[in-house]
């Protein structure tokens, strides 16, 4: 079982190739291209051109069977090896950022990082406690950083004449998720590495998380080829207990499903991740001091993640929490319209898979008071409606001997002042409420005081 997904994960990300070292002494039956010679050209300008080296000439001619070097004819079909085929520098640009990003360099203090910086190979960045940010590779690909994450640019090449693509990333504390467009050409690899496990890819959604105990890796879209870099199939443990019979040198995670590989072991089988938590009223609009969010208990979650971004891509994140109940709140969020993530986490600490709502944030408040008139059985309720940009705001006023206000001794609407006086009121308790209605941008909106309550003495 091991072996066949051993093979199968060479299969998919291209493992099974030879050493680089070996492929860049091509032997007598070296993988080639071909390219067919222009007018003007000489051996020594293809392997200048091609091979980025002219000194390889040689190998051309070798493997050409040309005699004169200086004298190709336009049309002359030659084969250029692959592994001497000249690589080119990729870049991965910022397209999102939030909070603390910075660049690392050996033992220098970190660099905060600027939106739209570009990022190359050997290249390092981290994120902080608030810290967020997305990268955009020239294929469309995207790799994002949630907070606490550190991640180096391993390799980014592209071959020319082939095209072929390399695009290995290291990541060496906290998450990354990574968003791969699909592959255009047979040797194109994308890998993340983690000191655990290699998980590799050619087209597909998934997320790596690694800490000194566990990497984590969970599948939304695609397969994922996880290999471990160390530990293997009937690893045996600390202490001289045998690996668990379910874990192995190599697995293939499909779509939904998620796998944990464990300092003590090798890379464990796919489990199914789970289901989407749903949000309790969905079309809210957050309107109090915080964003508060509300979901139903999911079966099997240990904790919750929530996360808000700009973007119905989830690209431009801004916050995110993990909380144990399904309940979470933010401060701080401007008004605008946004997206919100949610996703469980299981006992293994796999993130499950996750529902996104558009929601839109329109902080309003309404104050009200109430007093009685002295002397009398009237009463003077009061309010106020804080909204800036709101020019006219109509209230409804509801006043019930119930406390979910049914049956209302008193529902006024479209009132436009602040105040109402309700007079000759019998002895009681009483409940009330105010609903400010306003008009904004096309939509409307409504505002609605807690329930308050004043009981009324003989």
């Amino acid at each position: 079982m091991a072996a066949a997904a051993a093979t199968a994960l060479a299969c998919l990300i291209g493992i099974g190739a030879a050493p680089l070292a070996q492929a860049r002494s091509p032997g007598l039956h070296p993988e080639t291209v071909p390219y067919v010679t222009q007018p003007g050209d000489t051996l020594y300008d293809v392997a200048q051109r091609y091979l980025g080296d002219m000194r390889h000439w040689r190998v051309l001619a070798r493997l050409n069977r040309v005699s004169a070097p200086r004298q190709l004819r336009p049309g002359t079909s030659l084969r250029l090896p692959v592994a001497l085929l000249r690589r080119e520098a990729l870049t991965a640009r910022i397209v999102a950022m939030s909070g603390q990003v910075a660049r690392l360099f050996g033992n220098t203090p970190p660099v905060p990082v600027v939106d739209g910086a570009s990022f190359t190979e050997g290249d390092r960045v981290s994120t902080g406690a608030d810290g967020f940010a997305t990268f955009e590779l020239v294929d469309g690909t995207h790799v994002s950083l949630p907070p606490n994450s550190t991640l180096q640019f391993g390799r980014l090449q592209r071959t020319v004449l082939t095209e072929r693509t390399e695009r290995i990333f290291n990541l060496q504390r906290g998450e990354v998720d990574s968003e791969v467009t699909h592959a255009k050409h047979p040797g194109d690899r994308f890998e993340i590495h983690a000191p655990s496990i290699v998980a590799g890819v050619r087209g597909t959604h998934f997320r790596v998380n690694y800490d000194a105990s566990a990497t984590q890796v969970e599948v939304l879209d695609g397969t994922v080829a996880v290999d471990a870099t160390h530990g293997a199939a009937g690893h045996q443990r600390a202490g001289g207990g045998a690996a668990d019979p379910d874990e192995a040198a190599s697995q293939l995670v499909p779509a939904r499903y998620g796998s944990v590989t464990r300092a003590s072991g090798g890379v464990g089988a796919p489990v199914p991740l789970l289901t989407p938590p749903e949000l309790v009223e969905p079309a809210k609009v957050q309107g109090a001091a915080q964003v508060a969010f509300d979901l139903t208990p999911l079966p099997g979650a240990r904790r919750y993640r929530v996360q808000i971004a700009r973007d119905a891509d989830l690209l431009d994140l801004i916050r995110e929490v993990r909380v144990d109940a399904p309940h979470a709140t933010f401060d701080g969020i401007p008004d605008g319209t946004y997206f919100v993530r949610m996703s469980a986490i299981d006992a293994d600490g796999l993130e499950g898979l996750p529902h996104v709502y558009a929601f839109e944030r329109r902080q309003s408040s309404l104050m009200a008071t109430a007093s009685q008139v002295a002397g009398t059985r009237d009463y003077e309720f009061r309010w106020l409606a804080n909204r800036a940009g709101v020019t006219t705001t109509h209230y409804r006023f509801v006043l019930s001997r119930h406390a979910d206000l049914r049956e209302p001794v008193v529902d006024t609407v479209d009132l436009s002042s602040s105040r109402i006086v309700v007079a000759n009121l019998k002895a009681g308790t009483y409940y009330w409420t105010v609903v400010a209605e306003q008009f904004e941008n096309g939509r409307f909106y409504e505002t609605t005081s807690p329930v308050r309550s004043f009981t009324l003495a003989h």
